[in-house]
């Protein structure tokens, strides 16, 4: 006897994707993994990312361990009573021997080479694209199939990726990146979706720029 097929359902998934609050380095400087410092007024920016989160419904932040994202990520997390994940998936290309120096030093030919191949290049003594790529498509993945509601307080590299994945489509290194402070409310569809009472309602593929 044939069985009927059965089919997946997929529910909405709240994610909110935020990028860490402006840095006090200098304008035109690489930085990946150098631990730099945030700007005076982080801790309000944290607050107000914490009413976001508890209006989405987030179960779990998870964070870059970075100093710049994971003190927001231990601020949002006290703020919304919600648990603190970090993850080192979500950490900023490693720009290796560029690291600190302002991107006006760094020959020319090197970046257009970097541009014609985002991910097959690496900075001396860095990291590839495809890496980042693999490791956030592995934290990605991961974090779908807990079906949680969930923050994700990450990097640009990092964010431009997953902004991507949220969005449905192939994940690009040259995408444009989100500004420092930023924040985007997805609704991803998920078949192991669990909604938390109360929260935003939003309909599967549907985004919100804050």
């Amino acid at each position: 006897m044939d069985c009927p097929a059965i089919d997946t359902i997929y529910a909405p998934l709240a994610i909110l994707l935020t990028r860490h609050p402006p840095v006090a380095v200098p304008a035109g400087t690489c930085y990946g993994r150098h631990d730099v410092a945030l700007l005076p007024g982080w801790r309000g920016r944290a607050d107000g990312l914490a009413v976001l989160a508890r209006g989405a419904g987030c179960r779990v932040i998870h964070a870059s361990p970075a100093s710049r994202c994971r003190q927001v990520a231990e601020r949002i997390a006290a703020r919304a009573g919600i648990a603190l994940r970090v993850d080192p998936r979500l950490a900023e290309l490693d720009f290796g021997a560029w690291e600190g120096q302002s991107w006006d030093s760094i020959d020319r030919a090197t970046l257009d080479a970097w541009a014609a191949d985002p991910e097959g290049f690496a900075p001396p003594g860095g990291e590839a694209g495809r890496d980042l790529l693999h490791r956030v498509q592995s934290f990605w993945h991961d974090m779908l199939a807990q079906g949680a509601p969930a923050c994700v307080l990450s990097h640009g590299g990092p964010l431009r990726l997953m902004e991507g994945l949220a969005a449905g489509r192939r994940p690009a290194l040259l995408d444009p990146v989100m500004r420092q402070g930023g924040a985007r409310l997805y609704a991803v569809p998920c078949r192991h979706a669990v909604a938390e009472p109360g929260a935003i309602s939003l309909r599967a593929g549907s985004r919100i720029w804050l």
